[in-house]
C-alpha cells in the first residue's frame, strides 16, 4: 500500500497555517466575560446538566450550600455497584463482561436461562460477513487500530440490508452485532499492522462460539492461542470496568449527540471510537508505562520514596517525563477521593504480579499515587485531594497478559461500546431533541471588498500573524 503524498508545497501551507491562526485567535478571558462554560464544565469544574439517563451514575463529590465537597468514588451500572457485579462475579468464578453488557442494555440483571440466551446471541453474532476481514481490513492496513476499527463499523453499514432504521428493534439488533463483532474487528486489524509495519508473521485463529468475549481476545492475539482461566478473568474484570462511564464522557455524548440527529447506528458508534481514540480521552494507560521508562532512565531504585518524589517534582517542572508536566494516571474530572474503577483494578494488579518481574513496576506506581499530591502541595501550593484513577494501573495489568500498547485503548472501546449503544438506545426513545449548544461568536464587522480590489492583501499588507505567545 502506498503512502499518499500532500500535493500542497509546505511554503503554501505555512503561509495558510498563519492566516488561519491570526484570524481565529481570541483572548483567553473572553471565555470569563461571556460567561461561556468551556468543555461544557461549571466554574468548580463539575459538568453542565445536559441530560438525564438511567444506564450509569457517576458519583466523585457532594455539592453542600453550591459548594464541590470530596467523597470517595461511586460508579453504579442500572442502580448496581460496579464492585458489587465484580464481586459476585470473582465469587462465582465466572466471566461478567456478557452479563454487564445485557444489564446495562436491558435494566435488570439476567437469570441463568437469560444469561446463556444472550451469551448464544453474542457468539452467534460475532462473524463478520463473508470477505469483509480481506476486503475492509487486510487491504487497508492502519498504523493505528482505532481508526481501522472506526473505519470498519462505518463500512458495515455497506453490509446492513436495513441500516437507516432507528427503531429500537433494528437498532438493538445492530447494537448486539456491533458489540459481538467488535473485538473480532480489533484483533484483525492488530494482526495486519503486524504484517505491513512490522514484517511479523500474522495469525488468523478460527473463532470458537464457547469462548466468553475475554477468552476470544486473548485466543485471538496469541499465536499459541494458549491461556489460563486466571488471565482471561483478569481481562474480563477490565473489560466490565471499562464497560460504561455515565452519559457526560466525552466518547459517549459524542454518540448521543450523533444518535440525536436521527443518524444510523454505524456513524454514532463509529464517532464515539474516534471520540476515544483521542488522547485526552482513552490512551491515558499507555502514557502511564511510559511515565515508568522515563522513571526507570532517571532513578537508580524505582522503589525509593525519595527518589520517586524527586522524579516527580521534575515531570511537574517539565524538567523530565514527556514534558507535558502531567502526572499519568492521577487526577479526574469527576472522582475526588477515590475512583472504584482504579480501586478494584490496583487489587487485581497486585496478585497478579506480586512475584513476578513486574513487581517492582506496581510499587513505583503505587508510589507516585501516594506522593503525587504531596509532591503537588509542595511545589504548587496546591491542595485539592487527587486520586490515582483507572488507567493508573490497567496499562500494567495489560502489560501482565501480554497484550500489546497497540491493543490498549482499542480494548477499551471493545468495551465501552457497551455502553455507548445502551446510551443510543435511550437517548432514541427520551430524548427528542437535536443537541445543540450556542457558541458566542466573537467576529468583528467587515465589508465585503469586491476580489479585483483585494490586490492589497495579496501584496502583503494584511497584518502579519503573531504567535499565541507575545499576545498573552
Amino acid at each position: 500500500m502506498s503512502t499518499y503524498i500532500s500535493p500542497i508545497a509546505n511554503d503554501a501551507l505555512l503561509e495558510l497555517c498563519n492566516e488561519l491562526k491570526q484570524n481565529a485567535y481570541f483572548i483567553p478571558e473572553d471565555y470569563e466575560r461571556f460567561d461561556v462554560h468551556r468543555g461544557l464544565r461549571n466554574r468548580d469544574g463539575s459538568g453542565v446538566m445536559a441530560g438525564l439517563t438511567k444506564v450509569c451514575s457517576v458519583e466523585g463529590y457532594y455539592i453542600v450550600d453550591g459548594e464541590r465537597l470530596p467523597r470517595e468514588g461511586k460508579l453504579v451500572y442500572r442502580g448496581i455497584n460496579i464492585e458489587d457485579i465484580i464481586r459476585g462475579c470473582n465469587a462465582d468464578n465466572r466471566f461478567g463482561f456478557e452479563e454487564v453488557v445485557r444489564l446495562l442494555l436491558f435494566g435488570n440483571l439476567p437469570s441463568c436461562d437469560q444469561l446463556e440466551a444472550f451469551k448464544t446471541v453474542l457468539s452467534i453474532a460475532r462473524e463478520l460477513p463473508d470477505e469483509f476481514i480481506e476486503d475492509m481490513i487486510m487491504k487497508a492496513p492502519s498504523r493505528d487500530i482505532m481508526n481501522k476499527m472506526e473505519r470498519s463499523v462505518l463500512a458495515l453499514y455497506s453490509y446492513d440490508s436495513n441500516p437507516d432504521d432507528v427503531s429500537v428493534e433494528n437498532v438493538l439488533r445492530q447494537s448486539i452485532q456491533l458489540i459481538a463483532q467488535l473485538p473480532s474487528i480489533m484483533t484483525y486489524a492488530y494482526q495486519v499492522k503486524r504484517r505491513h509495519f512490522y514484517k511479523k508473521s500474522m495469525y488468523i485463529h478460527a473463532i470458537n462460539p464457547k469462548h466468553s468475549i475475554a477468552e476470544s481476545i486473548l485466543n485471538s492475539i496469541r499465536s499459541d492461542r494458549q491461556f489460563t482461566d486466571r488471565e482471561a478473568k483478569l481481562l474480563d474484570t477490565c473489560l466490565i470496568i471499562h464497560a460504561e462511564h455515565g452519559g457526560g464522557n466525552n466518547s459517549t455524548f459524542a454518540t448521543r449527540v450523533l444518535t440525536s440527529t436521527g443518524t444510523d447506528t454505524y456513524s454514532a458508534i463509529a464517532a464515539g471510537i474516534g471520540s476515544l481514540k483521542g488522547p485526552r480521552h482513552g490512551g491515558a494507560n499507555h502514557k502511564v508505562l511510559e511515565m515508568l521508562d522515563y522513571l526507570k532512565e532517571s532513578v537508580n531504585d524505582i522503589t525509593n520514596e525519595g527518589q520517586v518524589a524527586d522524579f516527580l517534582k521534575k515531570v511537574i517542572m517539565k524538567k523530565t517525563g514527556d514534558g507535558t508536566g502531567l502526572i499519568y494516571g492521577m487526577g479526574h474530572a469527576v472522582y475526588t477521593l477515590s475512583d472504584p474503577r482504579e480501586k478494584i483494578l490496583k487489587a487485581e494488579c497486585e496478585k497478579a504480579v506480586m512475584g513476578t518481574e513486574l513487581e517492582e513496576e506496581f510499587k513505583a506506581l503505587d508510589l507516585i499515587e501516594n506522593l503525587t499530591a504531596e509532591v503537588f502541595a509542595s511545589l504548587k501550593n496546591y491542595n485539592k485531594k487527587i486520586c490515582a484513577n483507572v488507567d493508573m494501573y490497567s496499562g500494567l495489568i495489560y502489560k501482565h497478559l501480554r497484550i500489546p500498547e497497540d491493543l490498549f485503548t482499542p480494548l477499551f472501546a471493545t468495551a465501552r461500546i457497551a455502553g455507548w449503544t445502551a446510551h443510543r438506545v435511550e437517548e432514541i426513545l427520551t430524548g427528542g431533541r437535536v443537541i445543540r449548544p450556542a457558541y458566542k461568536s466573537l467576529a468583528l464587522p467587515q465589508e465585503y471588498v469586491p476580489l479585483e480590489q483585494r490586490h492589497n492583501l495579496r501584496n502583503g499588507t494584511q497584518k502579519k500573524y503573531t504567535p499565541l505567545e507575545e499576545r498573552i
